[in-house]
């Protein structure tokens, strides 16, 4: 069956209504006292929040990463290819200013996901997750998927994405929560500093590898490595991983103003089709 995009005007109601059931339900607030690492997060202390220039992920408007390597799918290997692209775009959370990404994700030569993600960094140099919004593609069109908020749902909450100085030893960190069914409760925690890694876009030093993990699939880590000035470079797994994802830098390259006009429509018309803006302001385009 296909899905229409839903028009704005009921998208808004739609939201509103979940937004109440989503602040009266016990199980929700049960399953973030369940989690004792939750970060508060402090609006007073994103005074800069959308010049992001922690050594670890800088991220620069019109930056874009592409990565290529692969993944397990119905046991099979599948080439796996996802390009990451820092828009013009603000949006608004929890009355902090946040930078929007465009994750594109393409399975087999095809596009099957797009995702908006939003970061934020506080006045000591931390990276905050602030939410997502994915869709997946049906052959003919996108479907809105997964789609959390902070401050729009009671019990979603940020989480670091990256430390502003990681060291060996520091206790793991929450990076971000969202109840069911939007399900994301990843963890972090550094795993190793100083680490020498090459890839397709060159050799690098001094690499930050983070293992990321989960409590919905235990004995399961992602691991990633950040090199100094450029941000992540290689996406490896370990355990019992069952998509077995890697990734590998492949190149970075700075978009054009064309090039980013139309990056900014696609980031624009992911949020048109996303329901759970309805009750959140629209993403505004960055003037500094």
């Amino acid at each position: 069956m296909k899905v229409r995009p839903m028009p704005r005007g009921a998208a808004f109601l739609t939201c509103l209504a979940l937004s109440a059931v989503a602040l009266n339900v016990a199980p929700l607030a049960a399953a973030a006292d369940r989690t004792p690492d939750l970060l508060d997060i402090d609006q007073k202390n994103f005074s800069r929040s959308t010049i992001i220039d922690n050594k670890w992920m800088p991220l620069r408007p019109g930056t874009q990463w592409i990565y290529e390597g692969s993944t397990v799918e119905d046991g099979k290997k599948t080439p796996h290819r996802i390009i990451f692209t820092v828009t013009d775009l603000v949006k608004v959370i929890d009355s902090i200013p946040a930078v929007v990404m465009l994750d594109k994700d393409f399975s087999d030569g095809k596009l099957e996901e797009q995702e908006l993600t939003f970061f934020a960094q506080d006045d000591e140099g931390k990276i905050w997750q602030l939410g997502e919004n994915s869709e997946t593609y049906d052959e003919t069109q996108f479907i809105g998927g997964r789609a959390w908020i902070v401050g729009h749902l009671k019990a979603a909450r940020a989480g670091i994405m990256i430390q502003a100085k990681p060291r060996e030893g520091m206790p793991s960190y929450s990076e971000g929560f969202a109840p069911p069914p939007y399900r994301w409760a990843d963890h972090g925690r550094i795993r190793k500093l100083g680490e020498k890694v090459t890839v397709p876009a060159g050799a690098f030093s001094d690499v930050l590898v983070i293992e990321e993990f989960s409590e919905e699939e235990p004995g399961a880590f992602q691991l990633k490595y950040y090199a100094p000035g450029i941000g992540n470079i290689r996406t490896a797994w370990e355990g019992k991983d069952p998509k077995k994802e890697t990734l590998e830098l492949a190149r970075v390259v700075q978009l054009g103003p064309q090039e980013m006009d139309a990056v900014r429509v696609e980031a624009l018309q992911i949020e048109e089709r996303a329901y759970v803006y309805g009750s959140t302001p629209p993403a505004q385009r960055r003037t500094e």
